[in-house]
């Protein structure tokens, strides 16, 4: 991660670093949050673009990283509020673009046509589920579960105590869960 003061002097290399750094892992923040790919890419360009008007004002409470997540979360919730204004008659577009195995463990291997369709129809059944948590929900599952990123992190991005990120993620768990085994259930009979 390059150097804050570096950062705060615009320093192209600097720049160009932390650009490299984080735009995959923003990007699949957005995407795991259920923006399409043309809305997370626009996130991402959005959350730089905001992050250099406040870098003077960043202290260094936090990483970086931390404070890129949390403009990208604050920038999509403005981005979601505003997509209702515009056309509260659109469905909000909430889909995770994640692979799951069959167990519901993240798997970016190849899979054989089997079990291709087996993970299409997963995540179609998560997309679904996912529908049904809110923001905090989507964002948190998909930070700790899928990127893997530390508790301390997501509650400095969600702007939550370490007691409430514990009862957001066990809330979004439990309705994915209840969600899944509902379309599970109602598919077997």
């Amino acid at each position: 991660m390059p150097d804050v003061s570096a950062l705060k002097e615009r320093s192209p290399e600097a720049l160009d670093a932390l650009v490299r750094e984080n735009t995959e892992t923003l990007y699949n923040a957005a995407r795991g949050m259920g923006f399409a790919e043309t809305d997370a890419e626009e996130l991402v360009q959005d959350s730089f673009v905001a992050f250099l008007d406040a870098l003077d004002r960043f202290e260094g409470r936090s990483s970086v990283r931390t404070f890129l997540f949390g403009i990208l979360y604050n920038k999509a919730s403005a981005y979601r509020r505003r997509r209702l204004k515009e056309a509260p008659e659109e469905e909000v577009d909430a889909r995770f673009d994640a692979r799951f195995d069959v167990s519901g463990l993240w798997s970016p291997a190849l899979k054989t046509p089997d079990e291709e369709a087996l993970d299409r129809e997963l995540r179609e059944h998560l997309a679904g589920c996912a529908e049904g948590l809110t923001e905090a929900q989507r964002l948190a599952f998909h930070l700790k579960e899928v990127e893997g990123t530390p508790n301390e992190e997501l509650c400095n991005v969600l702007g939550v105590s370490a007691t409430n990120l514990r009862v957001i993620l066990f809330r979004a768990r439990n309705k994915l869960r209840d969600c899944l085994e509902q379309r599970w259930l109602g598919k077997a009979s």
